[in-house]
């Protein structure tokens, strides 16, 4: 099996396309060309070529008249298409790999789509020219473009730039691949969360939940579900400690449903154990949104004074 896109300077969506690729099919090779009768004689020819058919394993964007957008008028490119056809499969495996869950046809279609919603789809507006990275040019578009070389690279390089540039793109799908999995481990993980969140012990009359693992995801399920909720606490297993944290109203800003104490702000040690009674309180952070102490006693007191702030 062999995967073709083009020769020459490379983008993210290529990158991303191939990255896809090659988590389905590992054995395959990779070539870049703009021969035609290679890209034709490939079994997939990503970024080249002129035609978009995936039955074909076809996937180019710039053939005169395509029009290929996603519902929300998001254009694609080849990042996308491919994305489009493979992703929910691509999912499906890195899931199993490196989480050892098999996924549900639908959910891996759902994470999919969160995947090209947060991620993909910017780089294709990026390729097509619709949008920029990100300001300061260190969007993910930006970054991998910067694998490529630059003229200095080709005066000293000569006749070996094309070799060192094929290193260069290997090296752009090994990241892009890297992102890709770290994508779907955090849906993953977050999926497999729910549950456990949902059924976690609650305190304080319902304004209190208690996690027996601070790792879990749980900001989005308790916000949706969980309005009586003020304060989460929870066991750092990494840290050997206990923590407080403030439930957000949004996934956008630290604006809480109720804050910690404003006495408690900024102090540590000594000096928050003084204020609060609490022998082992260990820290409170300036914008009062988590603290912590080492014993689970000390975290279900300062939640219970907590609350008699708000209250």
């Amino acid at each position: 099996m062999v995967i073709v896109t083009h020769s020459g300077k490379f983008h993210a969506d290529d990158a991303w396309a191939v990255a896809a690729l090659k988590v389905l099919f590992p054995a395959a090779g990779l070539v870049r060309t703009r021969d035609t009768a290679v890209i034709e004689a490939a079994d997939f020819a990503v970024d080249v070529g002129g035609v978009w058919d995936p039955a074909a394993g076809c996937f180019d964007h710039h053939q005169k008249g395509f029009s290929g957008a996603r519902q929300t008028g998001v254009p694609y490119a080849s990042a996308g298409l491919v994305w489009r056809e493979y992703g929910a499969r691509c999912v499906s495996a890195l899931a199993l790999a490196h989480c050892g869950h098999q996924l549900a046809d639908d959910k891996a279609r759902e994470l999919a789509y969160s995947i090209d919603a947060d991620v993909v789809q910017y780089l294709d507006l990026s390729d097509v020219g619709a949008a920029k990275s990100a300001p300061g040019g260190y969007g993910l578009s930006a970054v991998i473009s910067g694998f490529n070389p630059n003229w200095l690279d080709e005066q000293r390089l000569g006749d070996g730039a094309d070799a060192y540039r094929q290193e260069q793109f290997e090296r752009a799908v090994a990241v892009l691949t890297d992102i890709m999995v770290n994508a779907v481990k955090y849906r993953v993980g977050a999926l497999l969360a729910l549950e456990q969140v949902r059924q976690a012990e609650v305190l304080e009359d319902g304004k209190v939940l208690f996690l027996k693992n601070a790792a879990l995801p749980w900001s989005q399920v308790v916000r949706r579900e969980m309005p009586k909720v003020l304060f989460v606490i929870s066991h750092s297993i990494a840290e050997q400690r206990y923590l407080i944290s403030t439930v957000p109203v949004s996934p956008d800003n630290f604006d809480a449903r109720a804050d910690l104490p404003e006495a408690w702000a900024g102090l540590r040690d000594a000096e928050l154990a003084a204020v609060t009674g609490v022998p082992d309180a260990g820290f409170c952070h300036n914008g009062r949104f988590i603290a912590s102490a080492k014993s689970y006693e000390g975290i279900r007191t300062m939640a219970s004074l907590a609350l008699k702030d708000v209250a």
